[in-house]
């Protein structure tokens, strides 16, 4: 397996897990040949909300191809759509709802979606203000409900994906509360760290909450482009400041990934040679190693 080195030339990557290896390179079954989350009920998995307030810096990217890699690895995996901006349901290929599952109150096994890769399923967002008012309005009770609705779906899970809306708002803590892990995307500029610092004290207002509950997953590096020392300065600052909870791997700048969403697809089926594609494969290989 290969990463982006200095100059954009891939490098090799040492010290991959092999269990890792053997998952990732497993043949992926469809939901007919293991338990259907419409009909069977399993141990909770790990539930990932991937959040950062501030948008442009790959949360959707990433949640729409970490969800497909984890898929092909052979893990049942549910991508939410949280973001009002519905990018992850069109990013893969489907339409968003007239009315969002988790405000209708019906059952989200009812509003579950196939997508094209077999062992992932979309829960689609919607773009209906209505939605978006009652979802942002944040009451305790309505984000006690909205929590309680929105775990109820997900024991049938290896893995659960929450894209969330480039915000601090209620919907993002209620996202945060429900999950287990917390993976931070952030572009390697100085508006993201100040970003990152706010992001932080959230994170800790819901830890402090519900002790025990929620961990920090890690933060990714995204459109990383080691030819600018601006880069290289995030790169350092971060690892200095977060240690082991930044992931080994980066998510350098790919135009194949910016193309991908418009053809309905993730990077891996769009450009299966692409940097891009590489660098999301070893960030699936990482989080299957954090088990």
């Amino acid at each position: 397996m290969w990463l982006v080195g200095p100059g954009g030339w891939p490098r090799p990557r040492t010290g991959i897990p092999k269990t890792a290896c053997r998952r990732l390179e497993s043949p992926g079954r469809s939901f007919d040949e293991r338990t259907d989350p419409r009909r069977g009920t399993l141990a909770l998995g790990r539930i990932l909300c991937v959040a950062n307030q501030k948008g442009g810096v790959g949360k959707t990217t990433t949640a729409v191809n970490l969800a497909v890699a984890l898929a092909k690895s052979g893990s049942r995996t549910l991508l939410i759509d949280l973001d009002p901006q519905c990018n992850a349901t069109s990013g893969l290929g489907l339409t968003p709802t007239s009315r969002h599952p988790l405000v209708s109150r019906q059952p989200l096994r009812e509003s579950l979606c196939d997508t094209r890769t077999p062992n992932l399923q979309l829960l689609p967002g919607s773009r209906s203000f209505q939605d978006v008012e009652v979802l942002a309005r944040g009451t305790a009770g309505e984000a006690a409900t909205l929590e309680q609705h929105l775990l109820s779906g997900m024991n049938a899970y290896d893995f659960v994906l929450i894209d969330c809306p480039p915000s601090l708002g209620p919907l993002t803590q209620t996202a945060l509360s429900a999950a287990t892990e917390v993976l931070m995307p952030i572009q390697c500029e100085y508006f993201a760290m100040e970003g990152l610092t706010q992001m932080i004290h959230v994170i800790r207002d819901v830890m402090q909450r519900k002790p025990g509950r929620l961990e920090f997953g890690g933060i990714l590096l995204t459109m990383y482009d080691a030819s600018l020392e601006l880069t290289r300065e995030v790169d350092e600052e971060v690892r200095e400041f977060f240690g082991d909870i930044v992931f080994d791997t980066v998510i350098p700048r790919d135009v194949a990934v910016s193309e991908a969403p418009s053809h309905g697809c993730s990077v891996i089926d769009y450009a299966p040679r692409a940097r891009g594609t590489r660098a999301y494969i070893e960030l699936c290989m990482e989080v299957l190693d954090r088990e």
